[in-house]
């Protein structure tokens, strides 16, 4: 089969790669319908490694260097392997991306997007650039009758956004901040708004982003390039700041930024994947009681994104801006991304022209 394979930084190559073998006990075999770029996705191509194992291969997985991308999909069973039940083949479904080992202290007290093993899916394990991907079956979500498979693909950043979102707090009636309107940022505020956000504020300077932001639920969008954005937030604050902020972007100066835009005892949540260490003096944090709060990934929030999306309370049909064959991944997908970042904010890959009847 086709595959979209990293072999280093700048060096994705679509190639054939052998058929993954019938799935092993407790895993099923997944015929991909969509399965999205993702932001990681492009660090790997521009940064890499970053999270892909060059150094020695993975402990769960056994991966090191090569390793099919992908790992925002959705799509039918095409195989089950022995003791699966519960599923049955032809089933559409998504896929938690959260490979762990189920034995560790984490996994076991249910945090397993800590687990001490973590593979995540297309970058620890080989993943769904592909037509075909096995993956646990403890990591799979029936999609409900009537659910656009296109929504599937969408189903992993927004868990990200949800998860951001619950570790945060209430937002009931909060003012908050998203720093940064790329895909995490947009599913951020897609999700505060869902959790019951009164104000939502975006920092964003692409002119295509700030527009995306205010369609999915932000109610102001400040242009840091533009002015002091502590400055511009406060006086939409009655002078306070933010209860509650968000960095979606993994840079050091828009997380010290994150910091300052929230209010004295807020919250700020971590968000995006962070290439370079920062100096920060934390008296900021010890003066003001801030708190500072990491969140990664996801721990179940797929089932909620599923629910939300099947009833109409989130739209992804903003978030897709690309729709492309698995042939065109590299001047149509990274390359589209990296060159014209701005006008794009999810561009999500058909591995095979056969998925075509999969409603």
């Amino acid at each position: 089969m086709q595959a979209a394979v990293w072999h280093g930084r700048r060096d994705i190559r679509l190639e054939q790669v052998a058929l993954p073998p019938q799935p092993a006990a407790g895993w099923v075999q997944i015929r991909v319908h969509w399965c999205g770029i993702c932001g990681s996705d492009l660090h790997e191509y521009l940064a890499g490694p970053v999270f892909i194992p060059s150094d020695a291969p993975h402990p769960l997985t056994g991966i090191q260097g090569q390793c099919i991308l992908g790992h925002e999909f959705c799509g039918e069973i095409a195989a089950l392997g022995e003791g699966v039940e519960g599923f049955a083949i032809g089933q559409r479904v998504a896929a938690d991306a959260c490979q762990h080992c189920g034995s560790c202290a984490f996994c076991r007290q249910g945090q397993y997007n800590l687990c001490e093993n973590l593979a995540f899916t297309g970058l620890m394990n080989n993943g769904a650039f592909a037509e075909l991907v096995n993956v646990p079956a403890n990591l799979l979500y029936p999609l409900p009758d009537g659910f656009p498979s296109e929504a599937g693909a969408l189903i992993e950043p927004l868990a990200v956004g949800m998860h951001a979102v619950k570790k945060a707090g209430s937002l009931l009636g909060q003012t908050v901040v998203v720093v940064g309107a790329g895909t995490i940022g947009l599913c951020t505020i897609m999700c505060a708004r869902a959790a019951g956000a009164a104000r939502i504020i975006a920092l964003e300077m692409s002119t295509a982003r700030k527009a995306k932001a205010l369609e999915v639920g932000a109610t102001a969008v400040i242009d840091p390039s533009q002015g002091d954005a502590q400055a511009a937030v406060r006086e939409l604050t009655e002078g306070l700041g933010a209860a509650v902020s968000f960095e979606c972007i993994g840079h050091k100066n828009t997380a010290k930024l994150a910091i300052d835009l929230i209010r004295k005892g807020g919250r700020c949540v971590m968000v995006g994947i962070f290439e370079e260490a920062s100096e920060f003096n934390f008296f900021d944090i010890v003066a003001t009681e801030k708190q500072v709060i990491g969140a990664l990934a996801y721990n179940g929030e797929f089932a909620d994104v599923i629910a939300l999306i099947a009833d109409g309370r989130l739209d992804v049909t903003p978030l897709i801006t690309g729709r492309i064959e698995l042939e065109h991944i590299l001047e149509r997908g990274f390359e589209e991304l990296v060159n014209n970042k701005d006008q794009n904010v999810k561009i999500i890959v058909r591995p095979a022209a056969s998925t075509l009847s999969c409603a």
